[in-house]
């Protein structure tokens, strides 16, 4: 449903662009248009799909398998044989082999082994002699097991888990801060669009006041120091409002390529003067931060790598056993209905054992590198966790001071083009300095510029918040996705 609402904005834009020739954008729909179609946002989507195939194979190991598995030999050689009495003579060999086994496999987490029944059948044709023998096993039950090794299965059950956590909670910051990204590329358009809008006003006033000026140069009212200051002022004006226009073209190349818009279109960027202005707790924000940050996750997945590199290391400097047991019903015929005809048991059991007996202490480096990365690695998290904590204290500080801060600086912005305003009328009136009033114009676009930056770093701040807490303030609910939409 995302999809198409963004379809029907692109759709509205793309007409807008048609009728105006150029596309206008708010800051809402240019952070639409980036979580839908920008490269980052497309490369976030398929490295989440890839963590989310690895989890459905994660959690496959711990379900039970069904395979079948065949096998053909064609033998037409001369090979050596030993006879009864000890002597060896060749033997020519021409034969058919066909086999095949069906097998069910279940992996047993806790003890690291895995079970199997299987059912499978033979048949052996021996060419030279025209004979034909069956060997069936209806039914085998089995176990293996690497005993006092490493349990990867009991491992992957815990860290799989905090994996996936962790890269589904990165998308959803991932998007958030490509929402940030975006607010960084559409400010910088709104900047340059204020300081070409600022230019051409300078330039057209300092036009109008040096035509001005050559009339009262004319008669003599003003000296030729002012004359020549407005001239410069006139030229200065002139540069200016040609490398502001070059900045409007960078800008708009730029937020272009980061929406994914490929074609080459002009861009307006229309900042809203109403702000999504509330309060946001800071114990709130420190609990769902805590709740819904991929770096809580992160960190928790390091230490269990860690624990399990630990666990690795002493299994691989023991004693070591394999464990295999079998025990199932077998027979052979001539006749296939003859080769399930009563049945004798088959029983195999094996344990194989190593036991390393001097190894110089390699064993037992391995494990004091791996305590020793282990605790390293508890001693960062605890500095990460006490750094993450105070950087959402500080961030929900400054965001719950900046809307007053933006309010501030757009009531300065409009007082200083009053003001500059006023100075422009005295000067004409003869009853101010050029300096007052170059002063006004400065005052004027500083304070333009000042704002444009105080909505800047809100709605950075206000993005910034929603990535790090993964929760929505505004609407009072966690930021989520779907998985069918992903």
């Amino acid at each position: 449903m995302r999809y198409i609402i963004l379809f029907i904005l692109y759709s509205i834009c793309t007409g807008q662009l048609i009728a105006q020739d150029s596309l206008r954008l708010t800051l809402d729909e240019a952070v639409a248009l980036a979580r839908a179609q920008s490269p980052q946002a497309v490369a976030a989507r398929h490295q989440y799909r890839a963590a989310y195939w690895n989890w459905r194979t994660f959690k496959a190991n711990y379900l039970p398998s069904l395979s079948f598995n065949s096998y053909s030999s064609l033998n037409r050689s001369i090979s050596p044989v030993t006879l009864p009495d000890g002597s060896d003579s060749f033997l020519h060999r021409n034969q058919l082999l066909n086999e095949g086994t069906l097998t069910i496999n279940q992996n047993i987490a806790p003890l690291g082994g895995s079970i199997f029944l299987e059912t499978g059948l033979q048949r052996l044709d021996l060419f030279t002699d025209k004979r034909r023998s069956f060997k069936s096993t209806p039914v085998v039950l089995g176990y293996s097991q690497n005993l006092f090794g490493y349990n990867r299965l009991k491992w992957d059950k815990k860290i799989e888990p905090t994996r996936y956590a962790q890269a589904k909670k990165s998308y959803l910051e991932t998007l958030e801060l490509v929402a940030a990204m975006t607010a960084n590329k559409f400010f910088a358009l709104a900047t340059a669009q204020s300081k070409l809008q600022s230019a051409n006003y300078n330039y057209a006033a300092a036009d109008t006041l040096f035509r001005y000026a050559k009339g009262r140069y004319d008669i003599g009212t003003i000296t030729e120091n002012e004359m020549l200051q407005l001239e410069i002022n006139h030229l200065t004006e002139q540069s200016n409002r040609l490398n502001a226009a070059m900045e409007v073209d960078n800008a708009i190349q730029e937020l272009r390529s980061f929406l994914g818009i490929r074609d080459n279109v002009e861009m307006v960027a229309v900042i809203g003067n109403e702000l999504p202005v509330f309060i946001v707790p800071v114990a709130e924000a420190l609990h769902f931060a805590w709740q819904n940050s991929p770096d809580i996750e992160w960190y928790a997945l390091q230490q269990l790598q860690s624990e399990s590199s630990v666990a690795q290391a002493k299994a691989s400097r023991g004693l070591k056993a394999d464990l295999y047991m079998q025990v199932g019903l077998t027979q052979t015929a001539t006749a296939l209905n003859n080769a399930y005809r009563s049945p004798m048991d088959q029983q195999l059991v094996s344990l194989g054992i190593r036991i390393p007996l001097v190894d110089w202490g390699v064993g037992k480096g391995r494990v004091e590198v791996a305590r020793s990365n282990l605790e390293k690695t508890k001693t960062e998290i605890a500095q990460a966790r006490t750094d993450f904590e105070a950087n959402v204290i500080k961030l929900v500080k400054q965001f719950n001071l900046q809307a007053n801060k933006v309010a501030i600086a757009q009531k300065t912005s409009v007082r200083a083009a009053r003001r500059n305003e006023v100075a422009y009328r005295l000067y004409l009136l003869g009853k101010s300095t050029l300096l007052d009033l170059n002063a006004s114009i400065a005052e004027k676009d500083s304070s333009q510029r000042a704002y444009i930056s105080e909505m800047h770093n809100y709605w950075n701040l206000y993005y910034a918040l929603r990535s790090i807490t993964g929760y929505d303030f505004q609407m009072n609910s966690p930021i989520s996705v779907s998985e069918q939409e992903l």
